[in-house]
């Protein structure tokens, strides 16, 4: 398919052509910006469902760990031995005791929801890149200083320095039945993980203090694990599992969050698969605007073929034509998709704006901003795709092209 100086120098010819082809012009130039949009359409929606996966998988994963060994009923005695042999499993790169407990918390007369977590002290300091008020290293064993989510704080009123009282229903039992156990806590810090529902409803102290408020005496909840390769999380705890059967539960990333990263998995294979056709009607463009230029040039061809231009350099010519337009429009597209990923934000700002519509609300889509993660080898699948249909458009005009028969045109001339 190497074009010698005669084929390019037809080929650009055809690219552009004359004044009295305008309509063939339009047809070309609706060919490139149909496969330009249709490719920068894919390029955007693939990166932002890839960043939207990722983001979730790293802020729940980095919050949560790989993996939960839960205690049945919510307790775990013999922890320390646990959390050893946990440690012990080839592949676990990280054991840590937690608790976890769905309380209430009020304040200045309003009451919310809350999910208590009980962290070791090294959990706690990896909160402080996300921490946007106070000071978390205040959280201390024995100290009755709480961090909360953000959206939790805005919800309540709350700020740092504010004291807000969290409500255990299951308190201490007495004659007159089980009386609630009420503990006010200083609010140390907020942060801020990027999870709407987390930050809704976290509240984070010391595994000590929660231990207190819950009346645990020296037993945890659940233990978070992290291991080198999540997605080989079930090989690596498998032998965990059937040594922990009858004592824990062992739950990995898959298995807590299953119903939310199956439904990104369908979707993001649906709307490859919507998008790709949106690429292949455009390239449909390219056919149409390529049979319009044959029929046009059935006489020029003729006489490049009655002066020695073979059949083969014919449809190099056209195929040529055709796919040049495909592969600017591939170009262009993946350049607008970069562009618009690039400046995702203040383009949603604006669409909301103009509408007067919250398109990005994060007690909907879990996540506060717009993410986005292309990812090289899939863009670089888009692109071949793209290119593929854009050569296979051009091979029924081009050996229609190349097939035509110079005496029977120039019969009459």
């Amino acid at each position: 398919m190497i074009l010698s100086s005669f084929e390019w120098t037809i080929a650009k010819r055809y690219m552009m052509p004359g004044k009295g082809e305008r309509f063939i012009a339009l047809v070309a130039g609706i060919s490139f910006v149909a496969v330009m949009l249709g490719v920068a359409a894919l390029v955007i929606v693939m990166s932002v469902m890839n960043g939207f996966r990722g983001e979730l998988f790293d802020k729940i994963v980095g919050l949560n760990g790989h993996a939960i060994v839960q205690g049945y009923g919510n307790r775990l005695d013999n922890w320390q031995q646990i959390v050893t042999q946990v440690r012990k499993t080839p592949g676990v790169t990280h054991a840590s005791p937690l608790i976890e407990q769905p309380l209430m918390v009020t304040f200045n007369g309003r009451t919310e929801a809350i999910l208590l977590r009980g962290n070791t002290q090294a959990d706690i300091h990896n909160l402080d890149a996300k921490v946007t008020a106070g000071d978390i290293g205040s959280l201390q064993p024995g100290a009755e200083n709480v961090a909360i989510g953000s959206e939790l704080a805005r919800d309540l009123g709350a700020q740092v320095g504010d004291v807000i009282t969290i409500i255990n229903p299951a308190g201490r039992a007495t004659p007159f039945g089980t009386v609630p156990r009420q503990v006010a806590y200083h609010v140390s810090a907020i942060f801020e993980i990027g999870i709407y529902d987390f930050d809704q409803s976290y509240v984070v102290m010391p595994i000590a203090n929660a231990q207190q408020l819950l009346l645990m005496g020296d037993t945890i909840g659940n233990i978070e694990v992290s291991v080198k390769n999540p997605d080989d999380v079930g090989t690596i705890l498998a032998p965990l599992k059937r040594e922990l059967a009858g004592l824990a539960q062992v739950s990995d990333w898959r298995q807590i969050n299953s119903s939310l990263f199956e439904a990104l998995a369908v979707e993001r294979v649906a709307m490859f698969t919507i998008l790709s056709i949106i690429v292949l009607v455009a390239v449909f463009n390219i056919l149409s605007s390529l049979i319009m230029l044959v029929r046009a040039k059935t006489r020029d061809i003729a006489i490049l073929r009655t002066m020695g231009a073979t059949r083969r350099s014919l449809l190099k010519v056209f195929v040529t034509t055709g796919f040049c337009i495909g592969a600017m429009g591939t170009v262009a597209g993946v350049c607008i998709g970069f562009v618009f990923l690039y400046f995702r934000q203040p383009i949603v700002h604006a669409v909301e704006i103009v509408t007067g519509q919250n398109l990005w609300d994060p007690s909907i889509r879990f996540l506060t901003e717009l993410p986005s993660r292309p990812d090289p080898v899939e863009i670089t699948v888009i692109c071949v795709m793209s290119l593929v249909f854009s050569f296979l458009a051009t091979l029924y005009p081009a050996f229609k092209a190349a097939s035509t028969d110079p005496v029977q045109v120039l019969r009459y001339e």
